[in-house]
């Protein structure tokens, strides 16, 4: 579809403003001059920029408009009026040498934000980009394409991340991330968490209007602000694009499809659900194959590193069925074997299997909520686990490893939030057998924040060391985990910090941990 100016009273035929909002604010279309800015408050780029979901031809780019990214009704200081957002996309920092430039209309129905998808840039490559609007020039973001399919890079570098509750502690983590040498970044999930931040242990007075809980529109957004306001997280966008997954907390703690974690009347909780995504997409470099339709959003996708890797991103939340007996943890839930229980909802399941069997990649990455290993928590004879990972749906889980080592597929490997610590251990095709192979490795990364300061070891590491012997590694520090994947290995690096409660901790590499090529497990 060629680019050209469209007026407003041609996009109300289009479908009204969701698809004025799709069309000009992806870069769809070429955004009319009649949509330039007014004059505004301050400098709208307070929130940074970001890129997303590479491909070998080029990537999603994002801003949002925000003079004032904590005002009450949750606009960012911006005037109620569509306005003109330009781009620029360059080989080199200055700018010297332009590739690309266009222009995207930013609409107050998204809080102002922009998705524009850039096209036709040359695989594996490196590029920087920037937005102007009303006067001003946001900050300088780097971007990389990945390798075209058929290409055989000789390595991929990248690190994951989750967990990034704001009243924790600061986003020190994400200034060290910001500094390695990385192709992308993939985040897993809880990049915002719903509770109030009254109190917080960082020790900082909070405005009033950030002590609620966070269950609409508004509230989300400003949510959202405070997040995206943290210098080293804005840092490590602007360094790296990103491919992210939201889980339970980006909305709720725990939810389930239309179940919330108090049993809300389902059509409250969908009104909310829908308000929760919508401002996700508003604050993230997502593509319009992940705007929101009404309370759902196709998140579940596979992004390709030439024929090196393959990133199936999962959706462990918007299919499932409610977490078996109440939720918490248990050593008598029966209903966790129930073959009909299902995590990922029979389609994408299907999405993922024949995902398996038609990739050609080296190495198969699944990007995944909660951990799909077994976490035992009782050292003796009973087997007592959390109910909300994949420990409460066993049956599809021994289905999907099941599968990965019948179709041969060549190295699974699942990398995961959620827990709050670090762990690296085997992925077995059936726990309740004591002689069930090993089919694939599992990495568990640790929070940014979530949890504070955390600690090497714990009690419940040691529980977990002696009851899990599928367990390789344990730790429970904060940071993230840096991968390097090359044709012969995997080598995870766990990369930590003493404290986040105050600003300006070190980092280290806590363990590192290797796969080897045609060798499932993880090797210590």
């Amino acid at each position: 579809m060629t680019a050209r100016s469209l007026s407003r009273r041609h996009l109300l035929g289009f479908g009204g403003v969701g698809a004025a909002a799709l069309a000009l604010g992806t870069g769809l279309w070429q955004a009319d001059l009649s949509y330039a800015a007014p004059p505004l408050s301050g400098n709208p780029f307070t929130l940074g920029v970001a890129s997303g979901d590479p491909r070998s031809d080029g990537v999603v780019l994002w801003t949002r408009l925000a003079p004032d990214p904590f005002a009450a009704d949750g606009l960012g200081g911006m005037p109620g009026r569509a306005v003109r957002v330009e781009y620029e996309v360059a080989v080199d920092e200055r700018f010297r040498h332009p590739v690309q430039r266009g222009s995207v209309i930013a609409f107050p129905e998204l809080a102002h934000s922009v998705h524009p998808e850039i096209h036709g840039l040359h695989p594996n490559r490196e590029y920087y980009y920037r937005f102007r609007a009303g006067g001003y020039v946001s900050r300088t973001g780097r971007t990389r394409t990945t390798p075209a399919i058929w290409a055989s890079p000789r390595d991929l570098n990248f690190a994951f991340a989750s967990c990034q509750r704001w009243q924790d502690g600061y986003f020190t983590a994400y200034q060290h991330l910001a500094e390695e040498d990385l192709d992308l970044v993939v985040h897993l999930g809880d990049y915002l968490y719903e509770s109030g931040v009254g109190t917080n242990k960082r020790g900082v007075t909070t405005d009033a209007k950030f002590h609620t809980e966070a269950k609409d529109l508004v509230r989300y957004r400003l949510q959202y602000g405070l997040y995206k306001s943290e210098e080293p997280l804005q840092l490590a966008h602007a360094r790296f694009p990103w491919i992210m997954v939201f889980d339970d907390h980006d909305v709720e703690n725990n939810w389930a499809d239309e179940t919330s974690e108090n049993d809300d009347d389902p059509a409250y909780f969908l009104a909310r659900r829908r308000q929760a995504f919508q401002a996700m997409y508003e604050h993230g470099p997502f593509r319009r194959g992940q705007l929101p339709s009404g309370p759902d959003v196709q998140m579940y996708r596979r992004l390709t590193y030439g024929q090196l890797a393959d990133f199936t991103m999962l959706d462990t939340r918007q299919y499932r069925d409610d977490q078996p007996c109440g939720d918490g943890s248990s050593a008598s839930c029966t209903e966790r074997f129930d073959p009909d229980r299902t995590l990922m909802g029979a389609r994408q399941q299907d999405w993922v299997l024949q995902g398996f069997g038609r990739s050609r990649s080296r190495w198969q990455i699944l990007g995944n909520q909660a951990p799909m290993g077994q976490t035992d928590q009782d050292a003796g004879q009973a087997v007592k686990v959390f109910l909300d990972p994949w420990d409460g749906y066993v049956a599809e889980r021994n289905t999907l490893l099941a599968a990965a080592q019948d179709r041969e597929v060549r190295n699974l490997v699942v990398i995961t939030g959620d827990r709050h610590e670090n762990y690296a251990w085997d992925l077995k095709r059936d726990y309740a057998d004591p002689d069930s192979p090993t089919v694939a490795s599992e990495f568990v990364g640790t929070s940014i924040t979530s949890g504070a300061d955390g600690a090497d070891m714990t009690t419940k590491g040691r529980t977990l060391l002696a009851a899990n012997p599928h367990m390789k590694f344990f730790n429970s520090q904060r940071g993230y985990v840096r991968c390097n994947v090359n044709r012969d290995r995997w080598r995870s690096d766990f990369r930590v910090l003493p404290y986040v409660t105050r600003p300006g901790a070190p980092i280290s590499t806590r363990a590192s941990v290797v796969v080897e090529d045609g060798r499932p497990g993880v090797q210590v």
